[in-house]
């Protein structure tokens, strides 16, 4: 097991190392899984009732699109873009840039560990998510396996994160690996 990255030292910018995904809420998954495989030519690597995953180059998943449970009845913001994420390099990255956004009274409204991520959701003046993640798997085709597993197929949403938890034992120097896996390898 590897000690934690270090921290960026304070006032240097941490900034994501990339655009991870863009996941859009519907009440017509198929036609709009269908429609944005065509479109971008993508690979559907996950879809069940209510999720649809694709992925058009070596990211995990590029588009998710999502349909509310509950489709036939009236659910206000059930249609659009649900968020945008971003993918920090490493721990050591995400935990700055909580401390930070906390600092500055920014403060994440779900924190949750998906299986191919450990995220962080925050919401704009407007109420836009934004996504703060970095990945848990080495590739992105380890990702993709962890989808067809039986432990995604239970869980694809994932399990929420005592972030202040996470980040206490991260200070103290437990390993990377033990942080990112909480919850879904200690089933």
């Amino acid at each position: 097991m590897s000690a934690p990255a270090p921290t960026a030292p304070v006032g240097t910018r941490v900034r994501p190392a990339h655009l991870a995904h863009v996941v859009l809420r519907t009440q017509q998954l198929e036609p709009m899984a269908e429609w944005w495989a065509n479109v971008l030519q993508a690979d559907v690597v996950f879809k069940n009732a209510f999720l649809a995953f694709l992925t058009f180059d070596e990211e995990h998943h590029r588009v998710a699109i999502a349909q509310h449970p509950h489709s036939n009845e009236a659910v206000q913001d059930s249609v659009g873009l649900d968020h945008v994420a971003f993918t920090y390099d490493s721990l050591g990255d995400l935990v700055a840039t909580y401390e930070r956004l906390l600092a500055e009274g920014i403060t994440s409204h779900w924190i949750v560990n998906h299986g191919p991520t450990l995220s962080l959701y925050y919401r704009d003046p407007d109420g836009n998510q934004a996504e703060l993640q970095i990945d848990r798997f080495a590739t992105p085709e380890q990702a993709t396996a962890f989808f067809e597993s039986d432990t995604f197929r239970r869980h694809p949403v994932g399990h929420s994160v005592d972030f202040e938890d996470l980040v206490r034992r991260f200070h103290a120097g437990e390993a990377t690996e033990t942080l990112i896996a909480y919850r879904y390898d200690s089933e």
